[in-house]
């Protein structure tokens, strides 16, 4: 806090520093004292920081501000932590005006700010205004930042945020000439997506298992010949997922304000949708990179994430995301970071049956076959295929069917079945005092609690398990998916037509599991 007896040429002004979406408070300590001419920076700056103090001395000096022949210092602490990024321009900014008596040291000691400044003093908006918010809140301060940034840090409310055009701005409203209003909350967007379900011809065990993906969360694997619909398919799964709630809004915000994706300060209540190429390198995917920034499946987090040409990926890759599958979660841990990242994403996958893709038919299948076809899909690891709950094969579609009328439902219709079965689990783990949020989530005495079947589901269970080997994951997930088919035909017990169902899609091929 503000101490009276503090040396005049000493003042502080608060900001943050990142840690995967964690928002470590640093204060910014400014001492002006005799000596040689020099301005320093110091307490692990990198390069965008230590760069901070010729934008800062140009700023000013573009306000006729001329900075005292002294030798100044800006502490940045705690000292040990490695502090990145241009938003430390602004805190250093106002705790330098502060020492000199421009600004009130106490008004600035209750601020925390972020920005980067222009050279003629204007600011420009930086990434992570979202948990800067939070944070800000979390202290008790108030928020300084750029216009830029305003709607989007606004959307926290526990905080008044003042967003200014320059610092010239946020001058006049720390010293009371021109109080700036608070900002207010940029629009919650919820895009309807153009492409529906109908659009697709035939495939109605596809559609069905993309219904009860959705409903459940259950992760998805398609293997078909080019051109079967697959990627379609993939790409109308948007149009059926139910908003974000509230709370999952704000959790996929703030990874998406670290990556610098959120629009004019506006929050999308749309689940995202990743779709990644399969050139896409491991710190792409997974995270990491300078700084141990979020990967696809963290900006995936509450949504989908889409990996088509699956076994085209490189091993490793794909083998990192078995972890995240099962905790929701990824930790990045690198040389100078250890950062955890949510990642609770619906996976759908799409493959070819084999390299040329025409395994299944003998016409065009290439003299390999059918020791290609496992070879191409010996790719993708027994342990990872077994974190599937759905896999199925997507056969080709003729050309003769094309030209039928669309059949089955659109997708608002499959979509208010979703939201209805999502609404049913909601409900379900409300009364049972837990945080799963989809039965995917269901695990030890939960699972046992909401998908134990009943007899005749029991024996068809326990008969497949012997019949197909399944493992003790197969088992369980076989148990979730049968709890969503229910959840979907709104019965609470979970029957012998159920197991079958979920059974079925656990299986490619001739009743082989994969």
């Amino acid at each position: 806090m503000f101490d009276a007896a503090r040396p005049e040429t000493l003042s502080l002004c608060h900001t943050v520093a990142f840690e995967g979406l964690l928002a470590r408070r640093v204060e910014v300590q400014c001492a002006i004292t005799p000596g040689l001419p020099a301005f320093s920076i110091v307490g692990l700056p990198d390069k965008a920081v230590s760069e901070a103090r010729e934008r800062v001395r140009t700023a000013l000096s573009s306000m006729a501000i001329a900075l005292p022949s002294k030798r100044i210092t800006i502490n940045l602490s705690p000292a040990d932590l490695p502090k990145e990024g241009s938003h430390f321009d602004l805190p250093i900014a106002l705790a330098l005006l502060a020492a000199l008596g421009i600004l009130p040291r106490e008004r600035v000691e209750e601020a925390m700010a972020l920005g980067e400044l222009s050279l003629d003093g204007s600011l420009v908006s930086v990434l992570g205004a979202l948990p800067a918010a939070l944070a800000a809140g979390e202290d008790g301060r108030v928020l300084l930042c750029p216009a830029g940034c305003g709607a989007e840090a606004a959307w926290v409310g526990a905080t008044p945020v003042f967003a200014g055009r320059s610092l010239a701005e946020l001058i006049a409203h720390l010293t009371d000439r021109t109080p700036l209003p608070p900002a207010t909350p940029g629009e919650v967007t919820s895009e309807a997506s153009p492409k529906d379900l109908r659009e697709v011809r035939g495939q109605e065990r596809a559609k069905r298992a993309l219904e009860i993906a959705a409903a459940g969360r259950h992760h998805l694997l398609m293997v078909g010949p080019p051109g079967s619909g697959k990627s379609m398919l993939a790409a109308r799964l948007p149009g059926l997922l139910p908003p974000l709630s509230a709370a999952e809004a704000l959790e996929t915000s703030m990874i998406h304000s670290l990556a610098g994706l959120l629009s004019e300060g506006g929050i999308s209540r749309t689940r995202p949708f990743r779709a990644p190429h399969h050139t896409a390198s491991m710190a792409a995917i997974v995270g990491g990179g300078r700084g141990a920034k979020p990967g696809e499946i963290s900006l995936a987090h509450n949504g989908v994430l889409f990996l088509d040409e699956f076994p085209e990926y490189p091993r490793a890759v794909l083998e990192t995301l078995r972890q995240p599958i099962e905790t929701g979660d990824v930790v990045v841990a690198r040389a100078n970071a250890h950062v955890t990242y949510p990642c609770r994403f619906l996976l759908v996958a799409a493959a070819n049956p084999c390299r040329c893709g025409h395994l299944y038919d003998a016409d065009q299948a290439c003299g390999r076959a059918p020791l290609c076809g496992e070879d191409y899909l010996g790719k993708i690891s027994g342990p990872l295929m077994d974190r599937f709950d759905l896999r199925l094969e997507v056969p080709p579609v003729g050309y003769a069917d094309l030209d039928l009328p669309p059949s089955g439902d659109d997708s608002a219709t499959v979509a208010a079945r979703i939201a209805e079965a999502r609404d049913r689990q909601a409900a379900r783990f409300a009364a049972l005092d837990v945080p799963a949020r989809a039965n995917a989530d269901a695990e030890g005495a939960l699972l046992d609690e909401i998908a134990t079947p009943d007899p005749d589901g029991k024996a068809l269970l326990a008969k497949a398990a012997d019949r197909f080997n399944l493992s003790a994951r197969g088992y369980h997930r076989i148990r979730r998916v049968a709890r969503t088919i229910a959840d979907l035909e709104r019965v609470d017990e979970i029957g012998a037509p159920q197991i079958a169902e979920a059974i079925s899609f656990r299986l490619i091929g001739a009743g082989a599991e994969v």
